[in-house]
């Protein structure tokens, strides 16, 4: 996987080590740290652009994000499309989840599915939350998603 920072520089450590490192260097400035994962796409013609971020909250003092973009080529519906960006952040957190607790650091998976019934992905909320809180995360939807819902939708 290629990750980048959002001015570009490719990160050029495997994640794991990237994050590792990233908290060490927060903490030890006296941050204190929550991350959240999420995902969002777009479809352009056959293809389906998707964006994967993991984004660094340090309290009361802004933050930052770690961005993987990634292609696919093929025809989906919308249910199964929100399905894999909950997989492609879960993924992410499962990787990292080790990391985080053994530096106590709070995790989210947001999930870019909206909560109202009027709107296409909410076909997907009791899947994307079941497979989220199955898998022991903290899950949040809109419009308490930011991770996916702003930051993942404007690096897709």
């Amino acid at each position: 996987m290629n990750w980048r920072r959002l001015n570009g520089q490719r990160i050029e450590l495997p994640i794991k080590e990237a994050v590792e490192k990233t908290l060490v260097e927060e903490l030890g400035r006296g941050h204190r740290i929550k991350v959240c994962i999420g995902s969002d796409s777009q479809v352009r013609g056959a293809v389906v652009e998707f964006a994967t971020v993991i984004v660094f909250l340090r309290e009361k003092k802004g933050g930052f994000m770690f961005i993987n973009n990634t292609k696919m080529v093929k025809k989906m519906g919308i249910r199964e499309r929100m399905i894999l960006e909950v997989s492609k952040s879960v993924e992410i957190a499962y990787m990292l989840c080790d990391l985080l607790d053994k530096h106590d650091v709070e995790l989210e998976v947001h999930a870019d599915i909206n909560t109202d019934p009027h709107f296409q992905s909410n076909l997907a909320l009791k899947e994307a939350m079941g497979y989220i809180l199955g898998m022991g995360f903290v899950f949040k939807a809109k419009p308490d998603a930011f991770a996916s819902s702003y930051c993942a939708d404007k690096v897709v």
